[in-house]
């Protein structure tokens, strides 16, 4: 079903670029957007991985490096892996105080997840497990090739915007059709990026919540999971995502947005609120006869009047 939905989002982008480039410049506009788009939507399918863990500077971890926190993280990575009957997913970190995560790669064969040094300095061993079985629920219900495109696809949309209304003001009065015109331009760069946040969230909305009901299967204990997303949520608030801020067409693959952190199920969120997530995981916790950990961050219901706590500090390195 994710090859059909994949498919269906290339097609669409190979269409859209086809459309706007009949506007911009015609037969010959036409044209040059099919062949680009061809070319964008092969360089997506095989590279699309590679593409955003390097827009966010991930570097790869093993078994063999000397901290022993990342040494646990990519332990218990591979530990869940196995227990999901999935291939061992490359390992990434990424050197952001931000609290976060997402996974990516074409199929699980070619998969790897991430997470940032703010998450893995922030959460505990059982949290940091339960963010990473997410990952792989992802990985298991093979969303990160249609994820991974999608930011592509978005992307490109955005781009299209930005590219109608440099070139749409051609000649209005050629036969042919070429030449948006400045109106049609001004339209294409109000619909086109709405069609990107419309496209992510379709995409990634109902697979949170399938993730973290599988995420927390794996794991074997949702409330650890339901913890992070709160501690993720509160951090996430207060501390800005640079490189998130310059790619937004990536925010759908992390675990929490990370472009903001306001939680609420409107039409153009690409997560579902928090609130939401926990307390299903909290209800999965009830139903699988597990009490949530004496002392939790996650009591039956959100600690909506808990203050939220200061940002975690600036560390120098991936740990300091």
């Amino acid at each position: 079903m994710n090859h059909l939905k994949t498919f269906i989002l290339l097609a669409g982008l190979t269409a859209l670029f086809a459309g706007v480039g009949y506007l911009i410049g015609g037969a010959p506009g036409m044209l040059i957007a099919i062949v680009l788009a061809g070319a964008m939507n092969l360089v997506s399918y095989w590279n699309a991985d590679k593409i955003v863990l390097k827009m966010y500077r991930a570097q790869p971890v093993d078994e063999s490096t000397p901290d022993p926190r990342l040494r646990a993280y990519v332990t218990d990575v591979f530990a869940l892996a196995d227990r999901a009957a999935l291939p061992r997913p490359r390992v990434y970190v990424i050197d952001n105080d931000q609290p976060n995560a997402f996974a990516t790669g074409r199929d699980p064969q070619h998969a790897a997840v991430a997470a940032t040094t703010g998450l893995l300095s922030l959460l505990d061993r059982e949290e940091v497990r339960g963010v990473m079985a997410h990952e792989l629920a992802h990985v298991k219900n093979r969303d990160t090739l249609t994820m991974t495109i999608t930011a592509t696809i978005a992307g490109a949309i955005s781009a299209l915007a930005n590219f109608a209304l440099f070139f749409g003001g051609g000649n209005r009065d050629d036969e042919e059709g070429g030449g948006v015109g400045i109106v049609g331009a001004i339209a294409i760069s109000f619909l086109a990026p709405m069609a990107a946040a419309l496209v992510q969230m379709a995409i990634s909305r109902s697979r949170e919540y399938e993730a973290d009901r599988i995420g927390a299967e794996i794991a074997g204990d949702p409330h650890s999971l339901a913890r992070a997303l709160e501690k993720i949520e509160r951090y996430a608030q207060g501390l800005v995502n640079a490189d998130a801020q310059r790619n937004p067409a990536t925010a759908h693959m992390f675990i929490i947005n990370p472009l903001a952190g306001h939680g609420r199920d409107n039409l153009f969120s690409t997560h579902p609120a928090t609130h939401n997530r926990v307390r299903q995981l909290i209800e999965l916790g009830t139903r699988m006869g597990l009490r949530p950990r004496t002392g939790s961050a996650v009591p039956p219901t959100l600690a909506a009047a808990t203050p939220s706590p200061a940002p975690a500090p600036r560390r120098s390195g991936p740990w300091g």
